[in-house]
């Protein structure tokens, strides 16, 4: 897997909604968190500026999903229920786009990933973002 990968194409499950995206430093960015949304969701997550991602099609069938402070925008296509990406509560400048929706990529393609203390949020407890642990995939026959 290119760690180094800038930009990519990215899809619901359905197709319906398709964007491109410029990552801020590649996959290396890939992290999950343990809020009640992201825990329930499960997703990798890579990062992108806000204005690095362009929706191509589908815009009419991307749906938002907000919660708590109402900060995080979880965007989704309304048709096939996949989670294409958010606005992070913790840097509004950034989104956090999903892996498995990312042209040639699959969440189990990273040995190893950060999981983000979401349950205590920064913006809730005044202190810097915290590793909660890592997530360490392996494959059948590694």
């Amino acid at each position: 897997m290119d760690m180094d990968v800038s930009e990519l194409n990215g899809a619901c499950h359905c197709g319906r909604v398709r964007f491109h995206v410029k990552l801020t430093d590649g996959l290396r960015t890939a992290r999950r968190c343990s809020c009640s949304y992201c825990r329930m969701r499960g997703a990798v997550a890579v990062s992108a500026d806000v204005g690095s991602l362009y929706i191509l099609s589908g815009e009419d069938v991307l749906a938002t999903y907000q919660f708590n402070t109402g900060t995080a925008e979880h965007h989704f296509c309304s048709v096939c229920g996949i989670y294409t990406f958010h606005r992070r509560r913790s840097n509004t400048g950034q989104y956090g786009v999903n892996a498995a929706c990312l042209e040639g990529l699959s969440p189990f393609d990273f040995a190893e990933v950060a999981v983000l203390d979401g349950e205590n949020h920064p913006a809730d407890t005044g202190s810097s973002v915290r590793l909660a642990g890592m997530l360490r995939f392996e494959r059948a026959g590694d």
